[in-house]
């Protein structure tokens, strides 16, 4: 592009990045919500957007990435937008390149040397980018990386061999959390086979320049940098299995990391107490790589692992409690936890001498409160919310000193336990000799009995479910801490939370009866003016809300929570909603801050069901309010997630009841979200939109959702991957609900067009298939006819190349619904007829090498239903199998009488609430996210049957009696003696 393009396109990139501006257009202008700024914004990504179409979009971005001459700021604003870019349009879902093949050469030739020469911030974006690139087309589409990056190292250019390591470890880190495979390590050999010596060779020249810079802090800090670099290597080439030549070379590996794990130099310090510096980094990536050569390289390492403890030892006892030291403190806690999960490393504090200097001199001093730690909790409550809670990804030095103890405690339990009481009795004394003044040892005390009381894996469902038998969790409890909870006044704030933390950790060790007691003392902490008590009394309810006994039933009894639910969601909203401030933008970004409290919100609707119906107009007033801020600038996709799971709540259990009054008050701010094209948001609103198709699935189509057909049915939306699960089911949902109005504005050909474009690609063939289902189904066979055969061309050809499996189970599945239509103008015979018009001699291989073979693979309940129902008609309805393929009806008998051998058990759709509506395990991907109180249900296109050898043999007799006699001899005449008996006696 010439300089007056770039230029352009840089203008733009700078507009998008207001903080202030947002997503929204013309109408947001005028209703005055951010100013002219937002409009900007709207423009520049709308021009943004356009400017994608154009060949070498993504070389422009990495020219302005690359031209000094453009600020720092459009620089990394060109860097996100050429990643976010890259993630979306660098392969489609089957791996093809999108990109010209021009452009896909081009960009692996620039941006290994742009990445090597910009600014960290922008490496970064730049990274992400090439991480994304590498998952499709290392090693066998870019076998040349490796060569090239060795060939960029420098016996003494920081900045340029910095680059390059940052780019390998962008690549090589994204071995760490896969599972072993052939292709995987045929990827790490291909790199260790070149990596490996260049590696150890910067490693033992970047050593030797750190001792020759040590009073220059400029270079040492580079070098050091370096170093850091190097271990994060390390792990990345470490972390699937020990590399030969890092073996050979182990001795003189671990010496250089216990070197630098003792090291010091005034020259690295940094000037503040919150700021860490190049030598925290570098001995936090030590310890992480030698936790991992501890856990899984133990007989090459043990020999080591005696002076690492030591080292660690040192450090830990010696460092202070400054806040720069958390990660490197939390790192070498984990360290110690991996040694103790060796029995014979576990016996160096198998005597109370040792437990006692490990719990005094290592946990103890990181399980105590700082006032860093009470300053987070007044300035960055949400922040100290997200480090504390159990099961983040925070590394905090309470966390990490917790699971040590937990460690301890798995070796050696009675040991553990009686010195850690010790201190537990010494700290609870301290606070009650004096309360006012020794508050903090209380906390200290509950964190302590916290620790060693849980065993095992602590699971976000149902917090601890193992609990050490050598204390009493309840008593402890009623003792020291209900007291907390009961009193209004006079209780330190984080005592309080620690008295909800207490609840919600050891939730499931109260029986119903004690939670009818507890329960309405956490409700109460959501009347607190602390924000993170209020908040931690909400994550405590939501999680205790979701706790089930062995059969299914809630702990805490639905119409408990119903009585109090219109007070406790009003309540909830106006925490959610409170100090917005005057300016929308400002208040788009509060509202979405604490997705806890929507969570709650959440759960309590969930739990209440259909009594929601009562407060549903103050709910959906409340949550429209609350869309349409979010829309303006969506910031938390959790919270924004929740929202809409809320939303789906309203939609499941209030429409059947009150459809026009949810119908026309989420119409409107749904149908905005569509017109501005925001496609965060845009998976969530269609699927919303087909549950409330779904849930009046009787009536007519409302006029307003009419209004959807059109749009839907063009490709723009169908283009978003992320859609098209959703757009599937509202798509189905407006033809079951509406097919005579697609037939009558002659929009079938359009659906099936949307079928022609989704079953190429292998990731949407199920979804292209179920809009195929839908039509064949729904739509009257004139309104087909004509496409039938171009139809079933397309699939005869994907079958006849593809040998997966899956696709085989999926066509066997389309088949049998239309087999098991017989009664509806389709039918064995009718898919015959289809089949023999493309050519002869197709249907009898396909139904013998597939159909049959592929039947008894089928998983699902309501598969194999309409497989029975699919045999069963055809035996008893079709005249191809009747009269031409007379050993195919035998055969057909035969694996029927297979399927019954296990009929099919449909299961009820009424599932407990809490283990249907369950989230935890829930993740967030870059497309499609399912909202899970508006799960679609499996579609029975035969409810009305209960498939078995009742209905089989009712079946069977019916037709037989019509044929006057034909099936009895068809079954004397086509099947073995075993098979005759079996199917007659269904019949008698």
């Amino acid at each position: 592009m010439a300089t007056e393009e770039l230029n352009s396109i840089a203008q733009v990139l700078e507009a998008s990045l207001d903080p202030r501006q947002n997503k929204q257009g013309e109408d947001i202008l005028r209703e005055n919500l951010t100013g002219a700024n937002v409009y900007i914004r709207f423009l520049a990504e709308l021009t943004l957007q356009q400017q994608e179409q154009r060949p070498g979009y993504s070389l422009a971005l990495l020219r302005i990435v690359a031209t000094e001459q453009y600020s720092g700021t459009i620089r990394l604003a060109g860097a996100l937008c050429f990643k976010n870019f890259i993630k979306r349009k660098w392969v489609d879902e089957d791996g093809n390149h999108l990109l010209p093949e021009q452009e896909v050469t081009a960009i692996k030739g620039e941006i290994i040397g742009l990445m090597i020469s910009v600014p960290a911030n922008i490496q970064s974006q730049l990274g992400d980018a090439v991480g994304v690139i590498a998952d499709s087309d290392f090693w066998r589409e870019w076998d040349t990386l490796v060569d090239d990056l060795i060939s960029r190292l420098t016996p003494d250019n920081t900045k340029v061999n910095n680059g390059v390591l940052q780019v390998a470890h962008s690549i090589f880190k994204r071995w760490r959390p896969l599972f072993r495979s052939d292709e995987l390590f045929t990827e790490i050999n291909h790199v260790l086979a070149k990596f490996s010596t260049p590696f150890l060779t910067l490693l033992e020249s970047t050593d030797r320049s750190i001792e020759q810079n040590k009073d220059n802090k400029a270079m040492l800090t580079e070098y050091v940098d370096t170093l850091n670099l190097l271990m994060k290597l390390f792990y990345d080439l470490s972390c699937q299995d020990l590399p030969p030549l890092f073996e050979e070379n182990l001795g003189g590996i671990t010496g250089l990391l216990q070197k630098y794990l003792a090291f010091d130099n005034p020259a690295l310090h940094t000037d503040t107490d919150e700021e860490s510096g190049p030598l925290e980094f570098l001995k936090s990536s030590i310890l992480e790589v030698s936790s991992l050569y501890v856990q899984k390289y133990g007989d090459a390492f043990d020999p080591q692992v005696g002076t690492f403890l030591q080292s660690t030892w040192n450090l830990l006892t010696t460092i202070g409690l400054e806040t720069k030291y958390d990660i490197l403190v939390s790192k070498g806690l984990r360290f110690l936890t991996s040694v103790m999960s060796n029995q014979e490393h576990a016996k160096t504090f198998d005597s109370e001498e040792a437990m006692s200097q490990v719990v005094e001199k290592v946990a103890l001093p990181n399980l105590v409160l700082r006032e860093s730690d009470l300053e987070l909790f007044e300035d960055e409550p949400i922040e100290f919310i997200r480090r504390d809670l159990e099961g983040s990804d925070s590394e905090t030095r309470r966390r990490a000193a917790t699971d040590f103890l937990r460690s301890l405690l798995a070796q050696h339990d009675a040991l553990t336990t009686s010195v850690v009481n010790r201190y537990i009795d010494h700290f609870l004394g301290e606070y009650t000799a004096n309360p006012a003044e020794h508050w903090k040892s209380k906390d200290t005390a509950v964190y302590l009995f916290s620790s060693i009381a849980a065993k095992g894996v602590v699971t976000a469902r149902e917090g601890v479910k193992t609990v050490n038998d050598r204390v009493d969790v309840l008593d402890f409890f009623e003792k020291n801490i209900a007291n907390d909870l009961i009193k209004t006044q006079d209780v330190q704030p984080i005592l309080k939370v620690d008295a909800i933390k207490y609840l919600y950790t050891f939730r499931s060790q109260l029986s119903r009866a004690q939670w009818t007691t507890a329960f309405p003392l956490l409700v109460q902490q959501l009347g607190s003016s602390y924000y993170v008590i209020y908040t931690y009394a909400a994550i405590a309810v939501e999680r205790v809300l979701a706790l089930v006994d062995p059969t299914g039933q809630a702990l805490v009894d639905s119409k408990t929570v119903t009585s109090l639910s219109k007070d406790l969601i009003e309540h909830l909203f106006r925490l959610i909603e409170k100090d917005q401030g005057q300016d929308k933008a400002q208040a788009a970004t509060k509202v979405q801050e604490n997705e806890f409290l929507m969570r709650c919100v959440m759960r309590v609707l969930i739990v209440i069901r259909e009594e929601l119906q009562l407060l549903a107009e103050i709910l959906l007033n409340h949550l429209i309010e609350l869309i349409n801020l979010a829309v303006l600038n969506p910031s938390n996709p959790r919270f924004c997630y929740y929202l809409f799971e809320t939303v789906g709540a309203v939609v499941r259990f209030a429409t059947p009841a009150q459809p026009a009054l949810v119908e026309n008050a989420l119409y409107p701010p749904f149908a905005a979200i569509l017109e501005s094209d925001n496609q965060e948001f845009m998976p969530y609103i269609f699927q919303l939109f087909a549950a409330l198709l779904e849930a009046n699935p009787t009536g007519a189509i409302p006029e307003s959702f009419k209004s959807l057909i059109g749009p839907i049915l063009k490709v723009d939306y169908w283009r978003i991957r992320g859609n098209v699960p959703a757009l599937v089911r509202l798509l189905t949902g407006l033809i079951k609900r509406g097919s005579a109005a697609f037939v009558s504005n002659n929009q079938v050909a359009p659906v099936l067009g949307i079928f022609q474009q989704l079953f190429p690609s292998k990731a949407n063939e199920a979804s292209a298939f179920e809009v195929l289902e839908c039509a064949f189904v729904n739509f009257p066979p004139p309104a087909m006819q004509q496409y039938y055969t171009q139809l079933l061309q397309m699939i005869l050809e994907k079958l006849d190349k593809s040998k997966s499996d899956a696709f085989h189970s999926r066509f066997t599945r389309f088949y049998h619904l239309i087999s098991a239509k017989a009664d509806d103008g389709l039918g064995a015979d009718f898919f015959i007829r289809l089949i023999d018009a493309i050519g002869s001699g197709i249907y009898v291989p396909m139904y013998l090498t597939i159909i049959l073979p592929t039947t008894p693979t089928l998983a699902r309940p309501l598969d194999r239903k309409t497989a029975v129902i699919s045999f069963t008609k055809t035996l008893t309805k079709s005249q191809a199998f009747a009269n031409t393929y007379k050993k195919g009806w035998g055969l057909t008998c035969n694996r029927l009488l297979e399927l019954l051998l296990n009929p099919p058990v449909i299961p009820s759709n009424s599932a407990n609430v809490a283990d249907d509506y369950d989230v935890d395990d829930m993740g967030f991907g870059v497309g499609f996210t399912e909202l899970v109180t508006i799960r679609k249900p499996s579609t029975d296109y035969f409810p009305d049957v209960v498939v078995g050898k009742e209905w089989v043999g009712q079946e069977l007799s019916t037709a037989d009696a019509q044929s006057n006699g034909a099936i009895a001899s068809f079954v004397r005449e086509r099947l073995t003696e075993d098979s005759q008996k079996a199917l007659m006696g269904y019949m008698q």
